[in-house]
């Protein structure tokens, strides 16, 4: 059984280029820069997957985040970043993430070795109210497809 380290972990994989502003003055990515593209995997999948779009009367906001470093990532390799979901509820879901360095240009750790793992949670809230709401059952049916039995 795959653990979150592993990208066969993950429902939902995508593919994002590193830039060379996402480096620091210590020659690696930022750790800043994981969660940008941790939110970036998440809304790229609502987008695809979910129909979401800006002109909905719900939102999703993120109520927390984390992330665990392993191995730092390089300018200019190639980044992949996994997606699970961990929790369904009715207003919030939990979303499991990782990074993972492909191995382009130069050092990088293996393609299946997770570089740094976190979690991202999302509360649907109404725009107008500020109050949560149950998340949209076409919203529930994409993330759905992502869930995982969380065994961390």
């Amino acid at each position: 059984m795959a653990t979150d380290r592993q990208k066969s972990y993950y429902k939902f994989l995508i593919p994002i280029q590193s830039r060379w502003m996402d480096n620091d003055q210590f020659g690696h990515i930022n750790n800043a820069v994981y969660y940008s593209l941790f939110d970036t995997a998440v809304n790229i999948h609502l987008y695809q997957h979910c129909e979401t779009s800006a002109e909905g009367k719900l939102v999703g906001f993120v109520k927390s985040s984390s992330c665990q470093y392993f191995k730092p990532m390089t300018y200019p390799n190639p980044i992949t970043v996994g997606l699970a979901v961990e929790k369904l509820g009715n207003t919030s879901v939990t979303y499991r993430v990782a990074t993972f360095e492909e191995k382009s240009f130069g050092p990088a750790s293996s393609d299946n070795e997770a570089t740094a793992t976190g979690t991202f949670v999302h509360v649907y809230v109404n725009k107008e109210t500020g109050k949560p709401e149950p998340i949209p059952e076409h919203v529930r049916n994409g993330l759905s497809k992502l869930q995982i039995k969380a065994s961390l």
